[in-house]
């Protein structure tokens, strides 16, 4: 209880009084610094990012820089230094992760408005550097504030002085985390996908919606979400519809008669590819690809701008035709034939 007395025996109550004024001051005049230098159009955003911390930080600074000046008992002061400079750590990590968010933010917006495949590379890479960033300032911040008390410090100079053990340990206990790391690396840097690729992964189409440090997640076209980790787009084979281009050709096939006219058939495939935007007038041809006891293989190929148009086009195309044949050559359908012999009475007693 001596640190106690010795507490109330001061004017702790002046000099706390003194502290709040000197912080409130500190405040007004960062508040009024910080909306001068709002004005400028460039500096706004910067400046709406680290407002708030910067406030507090100006705060504890202060306060901080005042303890020395204090009649505190030694404990106390000491205490009292340590949750400061932990808080002023903690503050200043959060501005600076903010700041490194906005700064590849801001070198996304541009490539955020594209979808061609140049786009999307860069807005991959991008997006991976910057969770990379933000978690190296978020440990710098926790190792800066974890120095500050003298027990983890110690505990870490013996670790570290045993780091050979501790580093195989880690290691094995780490494994899977550390190689999804480094695939996310080669992924930023080789692009085997991008955000906003169509893929087709586990049997499942759908497009890369977040590639994250350790996992991708994947929106499939039924609003399903599939989550993969990093290693899976390493270690297993996928499709990648828009790796070079989003371009794509779409097949239709149809199963016929013999009797169906192919070239009748081809000019109105023309024509109906011709009435839907959602062909790209690059690729449109119907073939006989294929031939059975009963029918023949029409194959209709038409080509579309992406994934989902291509889809969409398919089937319209598949709608017309079909109903386009069963309107003017109905006789075409696939069907069964049968063939009876009729055997006169003589012949069937002769059998």
């Amino acid at each position: 209880m001596d640190y106690v007395e010795e507490l109330a025996g001061n004017s702790w109550p002046l000099q706390i009084a003194v502290v709040v004024g000197i912080v409130i001051v500190a405040v007004l005049v960062y508040d009024t610094v910080m909306a001068l230098a709002r004005r400028s159009l460039r500096l706004r955003t910067v400046i709406d990012e680290v407002r708030r911390p910067g406030r507090v930080m100006v705060a504890t600074a202060v306060v901080l820089a005042s303890v020395s000046t204090m009649q505190l008992p030694q404990r106390i002061a000491d205490l009292l230094e340590r949750g400061l400079t932990i808080g002023l750590f903690a503050v200043a990590g959060y501005a600076v992760s903010r700041l490194v968010g906005l700064a590849f933010d801001r070198a996304m917006l541009p490539h955020s408005m594209r979808d061609d495949p140049a786009s999307r590379a860069r807005r991959t890479q991008l997006s991976f550097f910057r969770r990379m960033s933000v978690m190296g300032v978020i440990g710098v911040t926790v190792a800066l504030c974890l120095v500050t008390i003298p027990a983890v410090r110690a505990m870490g100079l013996s670790l570290f002085a045993s780091a050979g053990v501790a580093g195989i340990v880690i290691g094995l206990a780490a494994q899977p985390t550390i190689s999804n790391l480094i695939a996310g690396v080669q992924i930023a840097l080789t692009q085997p996908i991008r955000i906003g690729d169509s893929v087709v992964v586990e049997g499942e189409w759908g497009r890369v919606e977040e590639i994250s440090s350790t996992y991708v997640v994947v929106a499939i076209w039924d609003e399903r979400r599939l989550v993969l980790p990093l290693s899976y787009f390493l270690q297993r084979p996928f499709q990648n519809w828009t790796r070079q281009s989003s371009q794509l050709l779409g097949p239709v096939i149809l199963y016929v008669d013999y009797s169906l006219p192919v070239t009748a058939l081809r000019e109105q495939l023309g024509k109906i590819v011709e009435k839907s935007p959602l062909w790209d007038k690059r690729v449109v041809n119907l073939q006989v690809s294929d031939l059975s006891e009963q029918t023949m293989q029409l194959r209709a190929l038409v080509s579309a701008a992406d994934a989902s148009k291509a889809w969409d086009l398919r089937c319209y195309v598949r709608e017309e035709l079909v109903t386009w044949i069963r309107e003017h050559y109905p006789q075409a359908l696939p069907r069964a034939r049968m063939e009876a012999t009729l055997r006169m009475p003589r012949e069937r007693q002769a059998a």
